[in-house]
């Protein structure tokens, strides 16, 4: 895992990035922005908003030098005197990027940070993040008679809609980037991390616990029950042993995974059969031996549901031995489940 610790902002620059297909058009600046009486809030909005664990590389097919947002991200880094013209660039960039009619317009802001720490190393970092969607603060102004009060909109200073952080490390492979992207939901919003930015994971522990988890997750939520006869306890339990399995160890071996969560033949080589076919059908790379990252581990484990749902009336957290529940029919058809248990908290 990567030890990276941000510095100071040295430098801004706020642009205007509209929606090509509505043809809002762009404005640029000319100077840099002041930010002096406001650094507090924008140093906020930045360690709120990025999780350094999950990074990214910039990427591109056949040459990752043709990747326009390497080149202009390289060109500040090898002279900072471009500052003010690559993130011009930049935003001409995002806005040919931005065609689909629902990508909203909005600030384009570009920023210098120094003296980062990444594993030690004392380096330089490029952030760019784009405001989308605006907050709504009521003002309040005095007047002769006493107060009233006025609607303006802003930028919020606790969350971000797109952002990424270029630190000046590994150039050869990309550099290393941290991303935010709080509004892609739809397919259409991709444009930010993929058509805009051109990045992908960088392959290290945190991505490759992540994506494993998530596999194993897919298979026992949506494809295990159309092999197999399993109830909804079942699959929680099966959950919650692939989750156990990470808390337990820290290096990952999937032969040993498989025996210990799956434990049936018939189901390891269904698991391997879908968990085959995942890879190839989403260009997923991933080693059968790696070692664990525990916070891809934390994430994960927040979206491992194991809450059975029964109608509107009962929740049942499943997070122990599935022995001690046993499900049935009584002799009026109606459904059961049977609970034992020796303490009762």
């Amino acid at each position: 895992m990567q030890n990276i610790t941000l510095g100071k902002i040295d430098k801004l620059i706020v642009h205007y990035v509209g929606n090509k297909n509505n043809e809002d058009g762009v404005r640029f600046s000319d100077a840099l922005t002041d930010f002096t009486t406001v650094e507090e809030y924008f140093n906020q909005l930045i360690n709120n908003n990025f999780k350094l664990e999950e990074l990214y590389q910039f990427h591109f097919l056949p040459d990752l030098n043709l990747n326009p947002m390497y080149q202009f991200i390289s060109s500040i880094f090898q002279n900072r005197e471009t500052f003010i013209e690559q993130s011009k660039n930049a935003g001409r960039y995002l806005y040919d990027k931005s065609t689909h009619p629902n990508i909203k317009a909005g600030e384009l802001c570009v920023f210098y940070v120094k003296d980062c720490k990444v594993n030690h190393e004392l380096l330089d970092c490029i952030g760019i993040f784009k405001s989308e969607n605006k907050d709504t603060i009521l003002k309040v102004n005095t007047t002769s008679t006493g107060f009233d009060l006025k609607d303006e909109r802003g930028i919020n200073t606790n969350k971000l809609d797109k952002g990424c952080l270029i630190f000046n490390t590994e150039k050869e492979d990309g550099y290393l980037i941290s991303i935010v992207d709080n509004t892609n939901k739809n397919a259409e919003a991709q444009y930010w991390k993929d058509d805009f930015l051109g990045i992908q994971p960088l392959k290290n522990e945190y991505h490759q616990t992540n994506q494993f988890l998530g596999i194993a997750k897919q298979f026992v939520t949506l494809h295990i029950g159309e092999e197999f006869e399993l109830t909804k306890a079942d699959q929680i339990d099966l959950l919650n042993r692939s989750v156990k399995y990470f808390k337990s160890n820290d290096t990952f071996e999937k032969e040993k995974f498989e025996e210990e969560v799956f434990k049936e033949r018939d189901i390891i080589d269904s698991f391997r059969h879908f968990d085959d076919g995942y890879r190839r059908d989403n260009k997923v790379e991933l080693s059968d031996s790696f070692e664990i990252s525990v916070q891809a581990v934390k994430k994960q484990a927040r979206v491992f549901k194991s809450v059975l749902k029964l109608d509107k009336n009962f929740h049942i957290y499943i997070h122990g031995n599935k022995e001690l529940i046993e499900q049935g029919v009584d002799e009026n058809g109606r459904k059961f489940y049977k609970i034992y248990y020796e303490e009762e908290n």
